[in-house]
């Protein structure tokens, strides 16, 4: 059983001071009774699961939203989102998977099979009556931003047909471009190699699968590590070559380098390696600017921009590299939100009884966004999930940052969303 100790967030879990600044900051707590706050869930729960203890674990541990407000406010630095992680693992273990969570853990599924045919699966995912009945049967709620898989088919697919056309150069880089770029939004791969390749590597894809991310949200451990595994198999060549493997999808790149092996306990030599090999695509880039090697020729974008730094961007503890690189793109009036969360929080949002825990959590940058004025036609924001319930809070698109950058290069309409 993946969930056999505690060793990892014991030590940790001694450091609580019972101090409650994670739960007056948690965005789940301040908006239902449901979830009664990360202490009580987390480190206090967790003395009664320890081996040879009863064994009662407290099921309002499901309503955590592992958004990690509660990591980065703690003084004392207990991991608390990974104990409640843990603690839902173990109900899991104990009791089964509910067939709905086991659907929206397997994203990577979900998307090959509608991929192979998006017109009809688009209209069965997305048509009123499936919605309710999806509700009734599934309980994943009507009204939850489920993406559209794209009609221009995958990103793999656009990178196999385009390979001629490919920059060749010494410099090179390993593309992770996630489940919802492969599926959802190839544009954002499209995007990305535009950067890419503008700033003089060769783009390599290399063979990959799921982070596993839904997987370990849901409580699947076991999955979970099989996902990581396999990629671990699948990149470890390229870490080994000292190259970096670089990702859109910033939940993506912070389960590769810290949530699987961290919770998973797979902490081996080469899980390191690729944890080490892993960047998300604007903290590489700031690297390169700071390196003075990442072109900057870019064109003004007169706009006002909202932008909004994920749960997850925010988890991986190296600022805010996304607005470090737009702020110097000129014309780009940007506006930072300081909204705990989106509430979506990866499938959370998705399932009836948490959709509207998701939507009261989002308000508070929902207003935001309404706040900067009429101008505004757009948002940016570094995750898809957040990105698909920014478009379904404020009914404005959203973009991925590296969009702007691609824009402000002259390679890529924002509006059409494809290379020019």
């Amino acid at each position: 059983m993946h969930t056999k100790s505690w060793h990892s967030v014991g030590p940790s879990l001694d450091e609580c001071i019972k101090c409650n600044i994670c739960t007056s900051y948690c965005p789940v707590a301040a908006v239902t009774d449901l979830f009664p706050g990360p202490k009580y869930v987390g480190p206090q729960a967790q003395r009664f699961r320890e081996v040879g203890q009863p064994q009662t674990p407290d099921h309002s541990v499901d309503y955590c939203s592992g958004c990690r407000v509660c990591n980065e406010v703690c003084p004392s630095g207990v991991k608390i989102a990974e104990i409640n992680a843990r603690a839902r693992a173990q109900i899991v273990a104990e009791t089964g998977i509910p067939l709905r969570n086991r659907l929206l853990g397997r994203n990577e599924t979900l998307g090959k099979m509608g991929s192979l045919v998006p017109a009809l699966a688009n209209f069965g995912m997305h048509n009123p009556l499936s919605r309710v009945l999806a509700e009734k049967v599934m309980g994943i709620a009507r009204e939850a931003p489920l993406p559209h898989w794209s009609s221009d088919g995958t990103f793999g697919d656009w990178f196999k047909k385009t390979k001629a056309q490919r920059l060749k150069s010494d410099k090179k880089v390993v593309y992770y471009h996630g489940c919802a770029t492969m599926y959802y939004e190839p544009f954002i791969g499209k995007a990305a190699v535009a950067v890419f390749e503008h700033n003089g590597f060769e783009v390599i894809v290399p063979p990959q699968n799921c982070c596993g991310l839904p997987m370990l949200s849901n409580g699947e451990f076991k999955a979970a590590g099989e996902y990581h595994q396999n990629n671990i198999n699948k990149l470890l060549v390229y870490a080994q070559a000292g190259l970096d493997i670089v990702g859109t999808s910033t939940s993506c790149t912070l389960t590769l380098k810290e949530e699987a092996p961290e919770l998973l306990d797979m902490d081996g030599e080469n899980a390191q390696m690729i944890t080490k090999a892993t960047w998300d695509i604007f903290e590489w880039l700031r690297e390169l600017h700071d390196r003075g090697e990442l072109k900057t020729d870019f064109r003004d974008l007169n706009m006002t921009l909202p932008y909004h730094a994920p749960c997850q961007y925010r988890a991986h503890r190296v600022g805010k590299p996304s607005m470090d690189i737009m702020s110097l793109i000129p014309g780009l009036d940007l506006r930072e939100s300081d909204a705990r969360c989106c509430g979506i929080a990866g499938t959370y949002g998705y399932k009836v009884e948490k959709y509207q825990i998701a939507m009261d959590v989002g308000a508070e940058l929902f207003d935001f966004v309404a706040k900067q004025g009429e101008d505004v036609t757009m948002t940016a924001c570094d995750s898809e999930t957040c990105r698909w319930q920014l478009e379904h809070g404020t009914e404005l698109p959203s973009r991925h940052p590296i969009e702007f950058l691609a824009a402000a290069y002259g390679l890529y309409d924002l509006e059409k969303r494809q290379l020019i």
